[in-house]
Order: structure tokens, then sequence, then C-alpha cells
């Protein structure tokens, strides 16, 4: 009996062995067998540029909001300075925005517009070349059958006198309802 005993252990200690082994050791060897080709690239890092600060060399100019800077403006004179001691005319104390141009006239081979002021007047004036029209010293300097051009003088950011075109157009909508 003794070999039976021996053989019943030997084989009860291969039994232990095979479940001794490693848990899942098929899906391990299978993952690192597959990590083996794979080969990761991590793409270089930008170019880091240098800083390069900012010079400020404005310290010896004048602040623009200064009394100073203010005084000194309003002894300047510009070329487009409008005159502000001509006598203003009636269709000047109106925004152009709000003047409609309703039609034209034709004598003696000049043309007027005709231009409506707002509510609640609506008061109808004829312009011709050379009147001023809006508060910005709009000066006519020509009339069509469908507009009237002017020229305005306006103050920029610097304070400075600037002239800029505009024009007010024939009113479609009141030529639709005669």
């Amino acid at each position: 009996m003794p070999t039976w005993l021996g053989i019943g252990t030997l084989a009860l200690c291969g039994l232990l062995t095979a479940c001794a082994g490693e848990e899942f050791g098929d899906l391990k060897q299978w993952m690192d067998d597959s990590s083996k080709s794979l080969v990761g690239k991590v793409e270089p890092l930008p170019e880091v540029k240098p800083y390069e600060p900012y010079i400020y060399n404005a310290f010896n100019l004048t602040d623009p909001f200064s009394p100073i800077k203010l005084k000194m403006e309003r002894g300047k004179a510009s070329a487009f300075a409008p005159d502000t001691n001509r006598p203003k005319e009636p269709l000047e104390s109106f925004d152009l925005e709000k003047l409609k141009m309703v039609g034209t006239l034709e004598r003696d081979k000049a043309i007027y517009a005709l231009i409506r002021t707002p509510e609640p007047d609506k008061t109808m004036y004829r312009v011709k070349v050379g009147n001023y029209i809006g508060q910005n010293f709009g000066l006519i300097t020509s009339i069509t059958e469908t507009e009237v051009k002017l020229k305005e003088i306006v103050e920029d950011s610097n304070g400075d006198w600037v002239e800029r075109t505009s024009s007010i157009v024939l009113d479609e909508t009141q030529q639709e309802k005669k």
C-alpha cells in the first residue's frame, strides 16, 4: 500500500500545483505580447519664444484730458474750423437724420430742394446750394432730383475739425401717398 499512498500523494501535489498557477495567466500573456508591438510617440513641445518687453516712451507727452491740453486746443485754429460768428439758419437747429427731402423746384435755372422738418411742426423749407442745414455746420454743395449733398464739419476724437460728406435722399414714401 505504500505505493498507492505515494502515487496518491504525488497526484494530489500535481493537482495542487496546477491550481496554484497564476489566475488569468493566458490573458496576461496576450496583453504582454500585444503591448510589445505598440510604440507611443510624444510630439515635441513647441518652441517657446522669449518675452520681449514693450518700452513705453510716451511719458513726456501731454495727457489729452489734462486742463493744459484743453486750453491749448481752444486757442488752436483748424483749417476746417466752422465759422461760429455767422448767423444760424432755421434748419441748423434740427438733426440731419430727422429732416426729409420731399421734392425739388426749379426757378430761373436754379434748383431748390424742399425739406420738411419733423413733428410737430412739419414745416416746409426751400433750400439751395450754399445754405446751411443740420447741427454739424452742414453746407449744401449740390442738389439733384433725388438727393441733397452736403459737407459737414465735425470734431474728431483728437479735437480737430474734419470734413465729412452727408446727404439727404428723396423720401419716396411721401411721393407714393400723393
